[in-house]
């Protein structure tokens, strides 16, 4: 019995040092993903919802909806964020481009260059210069809490043939988002942009409409883009997707220290679960493309090299023609040669 009675006291404790304080006053936040319940969104609000409302002792309810429930696009999902009818919403840099276009440096190609380096990227200040320039550009309305992954990697995939260089897309059409800067990346490799709804994908894939497009490995097999005769895939790894949580400033700022500090810390095991999905969902999807026929070709350091040379003309378009394009250019410029010094740093070490 005596027994029994510490180990309850222990586990009140803990929860008490866990939580802070359970306010006597609840709270609800109400969090959507335009997605569905395979994607790596709904994998990180499942772990920031357990989180949440396990550290704060019950104070935090979190409710999801998932797909178009309460909005149905970037825009707006933002301005319910900002009018506080919604309290957590996730976006791509596309979505929330026409409000906040600078998070598009996030599409840049080539300037992260693997997972270790993206993951320390967006673990850093960077993702607190971004956060600062949307609270300022929304009137303190809409913040950035974190930055997570959704699809691993975008790669060059096609219908026609192997892409060993940008030599090889020449005059290919390739599907972009109707944003410029993927445009003006399929451009700077000598192939042709041409803007299709993601519904509309596999039927213009199949006819000829597009022959190929910009995609993780995930969503390619996901939309089962194979059956449609897309059959190549070139791992350049030319953008990381990011995936931006946004939250209603009021909302946050509106609960006491001890409830922001387990909001702040759920998204921190929320990013880490987006970052990991990914990698465990693609390594089946790889196997299923190659395993019916698909072409998965790596691209040598040369061959890598072209695609970045050929991609440089992107970056003095942007910061010519994106509002506050050089500013957080120069941020993430920064912060990349600081995770590569680090995380180069951290192999020295570990390799003696």
């Amino acid at each position: 019995m005596l027994k029994k009675t510490l180990k309850t006291l222990a586990l009140s404790a803990l929860l008490a040092g866990t939580a802070l304080s359970a306010s006597a006053q609840d709270y609800k936040i109400r969090a959507t993903a335009n997605s569905n319940e395979n994607d790596e969104d709904y994998d990180g609000l499942v772990v920031f919802k357990n989180y949440v409302e396990a550290a704060s002792n019950g104070a935090i309810e979190v409710e999801l909806f998932i797909g178009t429930q309460l909005c149905s696009n970037g825009a707006e999902c933002l301005q319910g964020v900002a009018d506080g009818s919604i309290d957590i919403y996730i976006s791509t840099s596309g979505g929330a481009s026409g409000i906040f276009p600078y998070v598009q440096v996030l599409d840049l190609p080539y300037l992260m260059s693997d997972d270790r380096i993206a993951e320390h990227v967006l673990s850093g200040d960077f993702v607190r210069t971004m956060r600062n320039m949307a609270l300022e550009d929304s009137g303190d309305a809409i913040r950035l809490m974190t930055v997570g992954n959704t699809g691993g990697w975008r790669n060059f995939a096609n219908t026609q043939r192997r892409v060993t260089g940008p030599a090889d897309m020449e005059g290919m059409k390739i599907r972009t988002v109707v944003a410029d800067l993927p445009q003006e990346l399929v451009k700077a490799m000598g192939a042709a942009p041409t803007p299709i709804p993601w519904p509309e994908l596999f039927t213009s894939l199949q006819t000829g409409v597009v022959e190929g497009s910009k995609n993780g490995i995930t969503d390619i097999m996901g939309m089962k883009f194979p059956d449609a005769g897309l059959q190549y895939v070139t791992l350049d790894g030319h953008a990381y997707m990011g995936a931006l949580w946004w939250m209603s400033n009021k909302t946050f700022t509106d609960m006491p220290e001890d409830m922001r500090r387990v909001v702040v810390d759920g998204f921190y095991a929320l990013q880490q679960a987006t970052f990991a999905s990914p990698k465990r969902k693609s390594i089946a999807a790889y196997e299923q493309f190659v395993s019916e026929g698909g072409d998965l070709y790596v691209p040598t350091p040369d061959e890598k090299a072209a695609f970045r040379t050929s991609a440089t003309p992107v970056y003095d378009w942007f910061k010519g023609n994106v509002t506050r394009g050089p500013e957080i250019f120069d941020a993430l410029a920064v912060a990349v040669a600081a995770a590569e010094a680090d995380t180069n740093a951290a192999r020295d070490k570990d390799l003696n």
